[in-house]
């Protein structure tokens, strides 16, 4: 039997197929081929990412090698970008050169507009303003890496207590914007003055306008509230890769009306969200700061403070988690930074199975494809939309009152996916068998995710902090640990509750009525954010 047969029936049969087991498996395979991926990073450094095909015969066991072969580049690329890769192989197998040689082609990196593993490319190109490039190297003539340097160490404790010491001394103000909902929080002299959230759905906007002058006419109807003539500092946590304060990737759900518009460029028009740190500079005092970061960087970024306050060295760095509408994924390294890649860990592929739910449309809330890639990815496994698609395999009737068909698909509409969501976290806490599954799967699923970013960016620490409503409920939370457990055992989840507030701020937030801290945690956080540096 080959070895590509089993998965061959279990990814036909509706089961998925890890591709944490599989790249294992293929590993100690009798006569796999040995391929090396050498990412040249964005910062122009270069890793080295081991990689076993073994032999395959007929098209469809090609074609699955060819899917071990994608994915892991793309989540190479998804997680720590690039300006190019060299696949370094034995270039006498024409069957591997065969399928190396078919990676500018299914990553378009000539077509004008990408999709699908071309977004990939997208992003990287958008962030450093070049063309990405494959290219290949005998595996004989080549020579491995020296060993990185060892990461630096600093006081990253000290750092960020000072940091929220000096977001004590004026106006600040901090935006969690996320996929259903945008949340503020503003503190005055160190006293957390108000919290406000609002409901949106920025994929269904046509134009940058739909997404950016809803945070400014919320900021600006605060600062009258406030009777200040502007903000000493704004904090943004943005769902989107951002690098030096400018959200650049572009590849996300929330810009997905506005990748539909025909009637304008697409490049012109996500120029305008790129340069939100301008727009907000306005609301600012003269010398006032804003800084944005991504969501998953915030959530990093705010365990550590709160892991500061609560005495904790951090030597090991934060690796955080939102877990709502989407997977949200950041990093805080020992030295304090956060690194300058995309870490879009929401739309790894590391089920390379489940082909029947692949031939759903992907607007059809029984796929499992991204509606933003049109690929198997991480949305579909861990989010709200996962929720929903692992609630109709299980149990339709959990989704009874909720979902609908509309243009041949089954859906859930914009307005009751919280509603429904809820529904389901509650039918798990009263212990329904089915609901509890999804949460469990969920956390089975988030195990998966932390395999590819052990693999990927090998950090020293072994905590993950989830932030988000999937936490906001002990039992919901205990079933994803539950399902963490059974493929990662040593990987500790925590929940960023009101358990870690630390802070003054957070403590403040957590005696406040109706502002959860899984919920308003990253906007608190976002009010210290802009405050790293001196």
């Amino acid at each position: 039997m080959s070895f590509w047969t089993s998965y061959l029936q279990a990814a036909e049969a509706g089961q998925p197929v890890w591709l944490g087991d599989l790249k294992a498996s293929a590993a100690s395979a009798a006569e796999a081929a040995p391929l090396v991926l050498r990412l040249t990073g964005l910062d122009g450094t270069q890793a080295d990412f081991p990689l076993s095909l073994p032999p395959w015969e007929g098209e469809a066991e090609r074609a699955f090698a060819q899917d071990l072969l994608c994915a892991s580049v793309f989540n190479l690329l998804s997680a720590r970008g690039g300006r190019g890769l060299t696949l370094c192989f034995d270039t006498r197998n024409a069957a591997l050169g065969a399928l190396v040689g078919a990676l500018p082609g299914v990553f378009q990196l000539n077509d004008a507009r990408r999709g699908g593993l071309g977004k990939a490319i997208s992003v990287s190109n958008r962030i450093t303003g070049g063309r990405f490039a494959f290219s290949t190297l005998d595996i004989r003539d080549f020579a491995p890496l020296p060993p990185p340097p060892a990461p630096a160490r600093e006081n990253l404790a000290g750092r960020l207590l000072a940091a929220a010491e000096r977001a004590s001394r004026g106006l600040c103000a901090g935006l969690d914007v996320g996929g259903t909902d945008v949340k503020l929080a503003v503190a005055r002299g160190g006293e957390l003055l108000l919290t406000r959230d609002f409901d949106w759905d920025p994929a269904l906007s046509p134009t940058a306008a739909g997404l950016i002058d809803p945070m400014l006419t919320l900021l600006e109807d605060t600062l009258r509230d406030c009777g200040a003539a502007g903000f000493d500092a704004i904090g943004l946590s943005f769902p989107d890769v951002v690098i030096a304060d400018r959200i650049c990737g572009g590849e996300t759900p929330k810009t997905r009306g506005i990748r539909d518009n025909p009637a304008l460029d697409y490049e012109e028009e996500f120029a305008k969200i790129s340069a939100l740190g301008e727009r907000l500079r306005v609301l600012c005092v003269p010398g006032g700061r804003v800084h944005l970061t991504n969501d998953g960087n915030m959530a990093a970024f705010t365990a550590a403070v709160e892991l500061a306050f609560s005495g904790a060295a951090l030597e090991g760095g934060v690796l955080a988690h939102s877990l709502g509408t989407d997977l949200g994924s950041g990093w805080l390294r020992p030295d304090g930074r956060i690194p300058a890649i995309p870490l879009e860990a929401y739309d790894f592929l590391f089920d390379l199975g489940s082909r029947p739910q692949r031939a759903w449309p992907a607007a059809d809330l029984r796929s499992v494809c991204n509606e933003n890639s049109g690929l198997p990815g991480a949305r579909r496994y861990l989010g709200q939309a996962a929720c929903f698609r692992m609630a109709q395999e299980l149990e339709p009737s959990l989704l009874a009152g909720f979902a609908i068909e509309a243009d041949a698909a089954l859906m859930i509409p914009s307005e009751q996916r919280k509603p429904c969501l809820e529904h389901l976290m509650a039918e798990a806490e009263r212990g329904d068998a089915a609901a509890e599954e999804i949460f469990r799967r969920v956390g089975g699923h988030l195990g998966q995710v932390s395999r590819e970013i052990g693999a990927l960016l090998r950090p020293e620490t072994k905590e993950r902090y989830l932030y988000g409503r999937f936490v906001k409920r002990e039992r919901c939370f205990a079933l994803i640990r539950e399902g963490c457990a059974a493929v990662l055992p040593e990987l500790l989840l925590i929940a960023a509750d009101e358990n870690l507030a630390r802070s003054p701020l957070m403590r403040q937030l957590a005696a406040r009525d109706g502002a959860a801290v899984a919920a308003f945690g990253q906007a608190v956080g976002a009010i210290t954010y802009p405050w790293t540096e001196e």
